[in-house]
């Protein structure tokens, strides 16, 4: 099955393909009963219809969580392209919804690109360069940790701070509780066990957040825009020269801001996970603490790498699409404002004191929230670096357009609003 050029040059032809197709493969790999068989494209589309159906009723039902209150929309809301609706930095879950998470919860719109985690990732489509190693990229979560969007769906099931289910067997026993047995069995097979069970569950909720109208319509102003259907103001054509500028922004440079090589839309992201040294966030519960921190990739929440020093402190980069509606940024979830979050980027090294801790002597506890012997791994790149009092790279109305730029990328943009 090959796309035709035509789509790749449109973003919602593409889309249409590529949901098409991630459709099939999200069936074939879920079913095993029927994908042994063989399925006709037909079925297969069918089957993906179904699956997805199912997924949209199990990510806003609540009777999944152990609280009986907490479903994936709790945390994902629609109406904030899939982050909380609330400013809070992590969000409450468990048993009683008295447990804090450790980690902001990010969007799940625009992930269907995202390759898998790898510690050496090289790519061609952006810089026309495959030799160049970008090092550890990848993977759905904060640390890279689940690849597949059926491994994300398991952990906030499972996670004690979240929907607080023991065990798949439990998750599983809810679900036929409340009536999604018959349709679970018809994907798993009628004599399916706990475990098919679940992994039934988490395949309907990967293939929901597969659905391209509703996680990746590709309808924002910025895209308007590359397809020659709208103009940017003069702010935020300001912004965008702002944010590809490699002496100013320099956001491009993780932030993909241009089509693909094939003429695939940009995703606004490199998938690459980067150590920014964001401050503590004295928010979080677990933080109170002195000796706790979050070190990303290398734990406490990943075991696999926790013996890489040199990746500790190391993060996801988000896509920035949608990041307007967002109330909490970075994974800590520190700043609750959009333009607070571009000032982080422009002061951080040159004016330290307005976002760390001082030390009992006054001085500044710069890069609070890692430990010292990490801070060798902290991106310097610009717009980061230079000197407490040096300029910074952007002033205050650069910062204003930037931002007046990164709010054309919310999706649902029309000509005639």
């Amino acid at each position: 099955m090959l796309a035709s050029s035509a789509a790749f040059r449109h973003p919602r032809g593409m889309r249409r393909w590529v949901a098409a197709l991630i459709g099939m493969v999200i069936v074939a790999a879920a079913i095993a009963p029927a994908a042994a068989d063989g399925l006709t494209r037909a079925e297969a589309f069918r089957r993906a219809a179904a699956l997805t159906a199912l997924g949209r009723k199990l990510f806003f039902d609540p009777a999944l969580s152990a609280s009986g209150t907490l479903a994936c929309a709790t945390c994902h809301s629609p109406d904030r392209a899939f982050t909380p609706a609330n400013a809070l930095p992590v969000q409450r879950g468990g048993p009683d919804l008295r447990r804090s998470g450790t980690r902001a919860v990010p969007t799940l719109k625009y992930l269907q690109a995202t390759p898998h985690f790898a510690e050496h990732f090289f790519d061609s489509d952006e810089d026309g360069d495959g030799s160049i190693d970008n090092g550890p990229t990848g993977g759905l979560t904060w640390d890279g940790r689940a690849d597949r969007g059926r491994d994300q769906a398991r952990l906030p099931l499972l996670s004690p701070d979240e929907m607080a289910n023991r065990t798949p067997a439990e998750v599983a026993a809810r679900a036929r509780r409340v009536g999604y047995g018959p349709a679970l069995r018809r994907i798993a097979g009628s004599r399916a066990s706990d475990d098919a069970l679940f992994a039934a569950i988490v395949a309907a909720i990967e293939a929901f957040e597969q659905d391209a109208q509703t996680f990746y319509p590709y309808d924002s102003k910025y895209d308007a825009y590359l397809a020659g259907n709208a103009a940017l103001t003069p702010a935020e054509r300001r912004g965008l020269a702002l944010f590809e500028d490699p002496a100013k922004g320099n956001c491009a440079r993780c932030h993909i801001s241009q089509r693909g090589n094939n003429g695939t839309p940009p995703q606004f992201t490199d998938y690459g996970l980067v150590a920014l040294g964001v401050p503590r966030n004295a928010a979080i519960p677990a933080n109170a603490d002195p000796n706790v921190y979050d070190l990303g990739i290398c734990g406490p929440l990943r075991t696999d790498l926790a013996n890489r020093p040199d990746y500790c402190g190391r993060f996801k980069t988000p896509t920035l699409r949608n990041v307007a509606l967002k109330q909490s940024f970075f994974h800590n979830g520190v700043v609750h404002s959009l333009r607070e979050a571009v000032a982080f980027y422009a002061g951080r090294d040159t004016d330290p004191g307005r976002w760390y801790t001082r030390n009992a002597d006054g001085t500044v506890r710069k890069y609070d929230d890692l430990p010292p012997r990490y801070h060798a791994n902290i991106d310097v790149e610009p717009p980061f670096g230079g000197r407490p009092g040096d300029r910074q790279p952007l002033d205050e109305p650069e910062i204003d357009d930037l931002v007046a730029f990164l709010r054309t990328l919310t999706d649902g943009y029309s000509a005639t609003r």
